[in-house]
């Protein structure tokens, strides 16, 4: 076994700053928006400049910057409901919109809900769906808006950042007219990162869509109304010396970025906080879908359980643990009309499900000392024998710890609900995972996965990775329930490991 653990020499480093996750991690917040690559980092250098430009005081820009990397961590947890509601992409939708003035009906939100909502559909049942949604347009978006605001601010304060960060990415879409959500708040009433956020995240959208001449435009038209006017006058005074956009489209963003965190407020990250930040990531992650619901919890007690078996040391236990929590991270990338299907995946859509653990990678490995941890979270749909995916390693690529991770997955999936199946008892789930093992799965970490639901303390995995995660609190509007009807077949060929979508 020695011989396959991975070389624990890119662990993150001892001193390692709380920008160089964040900024990294945010690329995932991108990818759940329907954002381009680096929006997030982008609205953060564009809203710190502003917070420059009208001397706002140190320690509100450091609850600023924060904020402004994490202003979307909320999004994930409302994809479901959307997808519910307008029967399509839901990542599309929210990409488009974004330039779009969603307070009013014009023709602008005409054509875009022709063009977002039940596509694909029959005509009766797609106009059905579109009369709907105009019918509840306002009482639906009130409810998204809400929603995210309210996991995004918790997820802050998860991580350990200020009330103030909190709140600023709680009021993030209200508008200095009171048409704004989720309080209706006015002027003033909004808090002023707030508004610096909201402005800089338009900034950010029109810029890399129109260009600088049509940023300035549209924020130049929305003032009194979306933005505070003063910040508007900040905007357009700083975009007159170029220094608006000074380094958004270099290819070192996360560079640029750093150098504009506060200098007296410097956020070094410890172990604490790093857990904290996997756990809060992790969160995001499995909000996305009911039926992913904790997903990256029980895969890390799984994983855990399994090393542990193995005799692995602390520290490598710990690393798997963190990998098996950002996991999935790329699947927000998938849009829920592919994670809630209730029917077998055309080819098309299997690759987008294919490409996730790719964006896992790219993501991971943005930050600092974590070469180690972004190859084992995104090997965890690779088998032994080549059949997996993306990047078809086989047995001589795969450490011990990406095997675990592969399995303890797989376990985690079979385990569970999925929209087009029912959880699999037990002993269903063994006798599938035994069908691939040793051919693809590692047969050592299978037993050990076994030997650990024997072990005193441990019966927890069993309901960590079954019935508990399934049962969605009634009341939470983010985790609509499944319509599909569920049968449970073990002999299903879409239970087996090599198919399960995970």
């Amino acid at each position: 076994m020695s011989s396959l653990r991975a070389d624990i020499t890119s662990h993150p480093p001892t001193v390692i700053r709380g920008s160089e996750i964040i900024s990294a991690l945010s690329f995932a917040l991108d990818l759940t928006e329907g954002q381009a690559p680096g929006h997030s980092v982008q609205s953060c250098m564009t809203g710190m400049r502003l917070a420059a430009q009208i001397n706002l005081p140190p320690d509100a820009r450091a609850a600023l910057y924060y904020a402004l990397l994490l202003k979307d961590a909320g999004c994930s947890s409302n994809a479901s409901k959307l997808f519910h509601i307008i029967q399509a992409d839901e990542i599309r939708a929210k990409g488009d919109v974004k330039d779009k003035d969603w307070t009013r009906v014009a023709w602008d939100s005409v054509r875009y809900a022709v063009d977002h909502v039940a596509t694909g559909k029959p005509f009766l049942e797609r106009m059905r769906t579109l009369i709907q949604v105009a019918a509840n347009h306002r009482a639906d978006s009130h409810v998204l808006v809400k929603i995210r605001c309210e996991r995004g601010s918790s997820i802050a304060r998860r991580m350990g950042f200020p009330e103030s960060a909190a709140m600023a990415i709680h009021c993030l879409d209200e508008h200095w007219d009171g048409g704004g959500y989720p309080d209706g708040l006015r002027g003033e009433q909004i808090p002023l990162l707030s508004r610096i956020m909201n402005l800089a995240q338009t900034l950010a959208v029109f810029w890399n869509t129109y260009g600088p001449a049509t940023a300035i435009e549209v924020i130049e038209k929305r003032a009194g109304k979306w933005f505070d006017p003063d910040l508007v006058k900040a905007a357009k005074s700083l975009a007159h010396t170029g220094a608006l956009w000074s380094g958004l489209k270099s290819e070192n963003l996360l560079s640029e970025v750093g150098a504009l965190e506060p200098r007296d407020s410097h956020l070094l990250v410890n172990e604490e906080m790093l857990d904290n930040v996997c756990l809060a990531f992790a969160e995001v992650i499995d909000a996305k879908s009911p039926f992913t619901y904790r997903h990256s919890n029980g895969v890390a007690q799984a994983a855990v359980g399994i090393a542990g078996q193995l005799g692995m040391p602390a520290e490598e236990i710990n690393l798997i643990r963190r990998a098996a929590l950002l996991h999935d991270i790329g699947k927000l990338s998938v849009p829920n009309t592919i994670l809630e299907k209730p029917d077998k995946l055309t080819e098309s859509e299997w690759q987008v499900v294919r490409k996730h653990p790719y964006y896992t990678l790219e993501i991971l490995s943005r930050i600092p000392g974590f070469a180690d941890l972004s190859d084992i979270a995104a090997a965890h749909h690779e088998k032994l024998d080549g059949s997996g995916y993306f990047r078809h390693w086989g047995a001589e690529q795969l450490t011990m710890p990406a095997r675990i991770l592969a399995v303890a997955d797989v376990y985690d999936a079979l385990a569970a609900r999925r929209p087009y199946r029912d959880a699999l008892p037990l002993e269903a789930v063994w006798n599938l995972m035994h069908k691939d093992a040793p051919r693809a799965l590692d047969a050592e970490c299978l037993e050990a996965l076994e030997a650990s639901h024997s072990v005193p303390g441990t019966a927890s995995l069993a309901a960590l990775a079954g019935l508990h995660r399934i049962n969605v609190p009634a009341n939470d509007s983010s985790h609509p329930p499944s319509s599909a009807p569920v049968q449970i077949d073990s002999s299903d060929t879409t239970c087996a490991p090599d198919a399960v979508r995970t």
